[in-house]
């Protein structure tokens, strides 16, 4: 795995790297039927499984793998794969937390199996094995009338993202990813489970680490801000850090370049397309998604991009050419200090 981290840097060094787009929407675009999510392993189960889209590996694998190469036609030099919720903690949801294992490690072949097709001397790719934030929280209350109440603690997410990365790991991929990240509780968390793990290993996986600023308030959902949520889990040394999810490029644009600013290491950024419209559906068409990502790049805030929800092959076509050939952000060399964080970011003078 060292070898893969150095691999990686010295193509970061040298070209912006893209990242695949949304799975949701391509998944939302084709419309699998409770059936076709069920196949004929799951037809009886007890539970409406429709929505469950990491299911779709062992049931419709087919659908998953042609989504992969899509964008790997499209230009994607990192294909992430199908597993957004493949926690116990998600498909408890589903009543099948016993698959987490098994997702991922069948989400991670799939996406191997892609890059294998496409990947050359010329064109470098890897495979990023997703860890999503899940659907609880360890900050923030699920209840309005009980601020102190959890429906998760750190123990058990940790638990719960070390199975997770592990049988990614077994799947074959290159890099973790723990995207879409809205609370850093969460993401310390899955920090110690994959750490723990290469301790275990004696290995040295590349992490990928995005969170998510949720509005205009600048602020991920559990309130801090870019350089505040930077400072909290840069002891994951990152081979990447980023933003993804909820906002368009034009409105994640002042958080990107922030960031840029700040961080030593890489960093990614793959906006969504737009915001959804009434209908819930994504307008922002992929020549006007690439405009916004090639100034970002002219404006050297980029080691990688991608989009997020709404895109799709089109728009991450329209990326990779937006940003071909142009120079890669340069890391800042950052003045050594203690960095501390709240919600607001401190820093110690001399």
């Amino acid at each position: 795995m060292s070898d893969t981290r150095h691999a990686i840097e010295r193509v970061l060094a040298d070209r912006i790297l893209v990242i695949d787009g949304a799975m949701g929407t391509m998944i939302q675009n084709y419309g699998p039927s409770e059936a076709e999510y069920r196949g004929e392993r799951f037809a009886d189960w007890p539970s409406d499984l429709q929505g469950n889209n990491d299911l779709l590996t062992l049931t419709y694998p087919d659908l998953i793998k042609g989504i992969h190469r899509q964008y790997a036609e499209a230009g994607a030099h990192i294909i992430t794969t199908n597993t957004f919720s493949s926690t116990t903690i998600a498909q408890a949801d589903y009543h099948m937390e016993d698959l987490a294992v098994e997702l991922n490690v069948e989400a991670a072949k799939l996406a191997r199996e892609v890059v294998e097709e496409f990947e050359s001397d010329t064109q470098p790719m890897y495979v990023a094995g997703v860890i999503g934030p899940t659907n609880r929280t360890a900050s923030i209350s699920p209840d309005v009338n009980d601020p102190g109440k959890r429906n998760t603690d750190f123990v058990e997410l940790a638990t719960a993202y070390g199975q997770a990365a592990e049988a990614l790991l077994e799947g074959g991929v290159d890099i973790i990813l723990m995207e879409t990240i809205f609370d850093t509780l969460n993401a310390k968390a899955a920090i110690y489970a994959v750490r723990r793990l290469m301790r275990e290993r004696g290995i040295d996986v590349p992490l990928m680490i995005s969170g998510t600023i949720t509005d205009a308030s600048g602020r991920t959902l559990s309130g801090q801000t870019t350089e505040a949520f930077y400072n909290s889990v840069a002891h994951g040394r990152p081979l990447t850090m980023g933003l993804n999810c909820a906002l368009g490029p034009d409105a994640l644009r002042q958080y990107v370049a922030e960031l840029s600013r700040i961080a030593p290491c890489y960093t990614h950024a793959y906006p969504n397309a737009g915001l959804p419209n009434e209908f819930g559906e994504y307008d922002l068409q992929p020549d006007e998604m690439a405009e916004h990502i090639g100034e970002w790049a002219d404006s050297g805030l980029l080691n990688m991009a991608g989009g997020c929800c709404g895109s799709t092959p089109e728009h991450i076509g329209a990326i990779a050419n937006a940003v071909a050939g142009k120079a890669p952000r340069r890391r800042p060399e950052i003045k050594q200090a203690m960095r501390l964080s709240g919600l607001e970011p401190f820093t110690a003078s001399a």
